[in-house]
């Protein structure tokens, strides 16, 4: 059984994808046809921009979508297999969602694109800068996370954004809130506890603003049945239904991304291979780390597709 993934954001860099699209011309339609529908040169930042645009959740997110598709289209053309004859499922973390569903065909790369454009616009404005914060809690469990959540919520919203790993979750809300659970952390025996350098408090309460604007956005949105299921970030189990997909993508934006289960989910399944496809390794990571034995293969440059070739 095997598992395709797709990052999120946090694994952009200047220069993703641009080797990618220079030596294969799937690739590079993929890159075009993002910048036509953005009516961007999206490119352009993500080749030769700084840090800190690419950064931006509006660039962020269809970029690293753009390179997963990319990263997909060349696997499949060389393998010369469908998206159901290389994975028995598909995910993303957060953002990544997306892209597992413009492989599996729920969406086009252009809607997809488009989204991921407004989802960003929309996280970015559903809270002033400076009031919301997110963090990294480092070795303490799940449940001794909620018991600080909790404990912390009386300053403000405090919310589990990211349960990533064993021992490794990202909590979000208002800066108050999350910087009296960063003291109690360090207080309750996690290894490290510090603010992340983000533009927004993501996967928390305070983004209902931006939930319900894609709600709307979803909504008119026609969602087609995927080629293979795809794993919720929601409910960490896997879904075809059209409407359960459409539904857990807008709940998505203020709910916890439930990595560690969907990782304990692969581990369940019996999950012999994860391939990661785009920026970064970081899923690689963590399933390296989570499943024993687990084989696990990351396409990003057009290096590591050589053994392909």
């Amino acid at each position: 059984m095997k598992f395709i993934v797709f990052p999120g954001q946090g694994s952009q860099k200047i220069g993703m994808g641009k080797k990618l699209s220079e030596n294969f011309s799937e690739a590079k339609y993929v890159f075009d046809e993002v910048n036509d529908a953005l009516k961007l040169n999206l490119t352009k930042i993500m080749w030769e921009g700084s840090d800190s645009e690419i950064s931006l959740t509006t660039n962020a997110q269809p970029a690293l979508m753009a390179c997963g598709v990319a990263a997909f289209r060349v696997l499949s053309t060389l393998k010369n297999k469908s998206l159901s004859q290389l994975a028995d499922f598909s995910c993303g973390h957060s953002l990544g969602e997306y892209t597992a569903m413009t492989v599996a065909e729920v969406f086009s790369l252009k809607e997809c694109a488009i989204l991921l454009r407004l989802r960003g616009e929309a996280m970015q404005k559903a809270v002033p800068v400076g009031k919301g914060a997110m963090a990294a809690l480092i070795g303490i469990t799940i449940n001794q996370t909620n018991e600080i959540v909790k404990k912390a919520q009386i300053h403000g919203i405090c919310d589990i954004g990211n349960d990533n790993s064993e021992g490794q979750v990202v909590i979000s809300g208002d800066v108050k809130a999350v910087k009296k659970a960063i003291d109690i952390a360090k207080n309750n025996g996690a290894k490290r506890a510090i603010l992340l350098p983000v533009s927004a408090p993501f996967h928390c309460r305070l983004m209902e603003p931006a939930r319900v604007i894609m709600e709307e956005a979803l909504n008119n949105l026609k969602f087609n049945t995927p080629l293979i299921p795809i794993i919720s970030n929601i409910t960490a189990l896997p879904h075809t239904d059209t409407t359960i997909l459409k539904n857990n993508l807008i709940d998505q934006v203020t709910g916890t991304v439930r990595w560690r289960e969907t990782m304990e989910l692969a581990k369940n399944r019996g999950v012999k291979t994860l391939t990661e496809l785009g920026s970064g390794k970081v899923l690689t990571g963590i399933a390296k780390r989570m499943i024993k034995g687990i084989e696990n293969e990351s396409f990003e440059n057009p290096e590591d597709f050589d053994i392909l070739l």
